[in-house]
């Protein structure tokens, strides 16, 4: 496996709440997909959780941006879910499923009660 590019993103979780407050179903439509809107909505404080997602968004342009064409790539083509044991995964969708099968991204999240953060990492599994 060789690293191909790095993304990180830091996002406050209380401008993320402002931007909730304000825009509230027109935000989450902006920057998320439906599943990532019904699991940011079931949580007691969403505001965590959408700061950490639109990290994780802007996190994995950031890592794209070192393959030829993923400069269009908008917050709808890409989306973060959770495996069965909780890991966070990145799925990529319309532009960014153009990204060739020799490359993954892997996802890190973190967030507080100030604070959300990813990081991703575009690597290349076979030669």
């Amino acid at each position: 496996m060789s690293v191909i590019g790095i993304g990180m993103d830091v996002v406050e979780v209380e401008r993320a709440r402002q931007i909730l407050s304000r825009h509230g179903e027109r935000a989450l439509g902006r920057f998320l997909l439906e599943g990532e809107r019904e699991y940011v909505l079931r949580q007691p404080d969403p505001a965590p959780h959408f700061a950490v997602r639109v990290a994780a968004k802007e996190a994995a342009y950031k890592a794209l941006q070192s393959l030829p064409g993923m400069r269009a790539v908008g917050w709808h083509d890409l989306e973060v879910s959770r495996a069965p044991d909780g890991r966070p995964l990145l799925a990529m969708h319309g532009i960014a499923a153009g990204v060739p099968a020799r490359y993954s991204l892997l996802l890190s999240l973190t967030h507080t009660h100030g604070v959300a953060g990813a990081v991703v990492v575009l690597s290349r599994t076979q030669p």
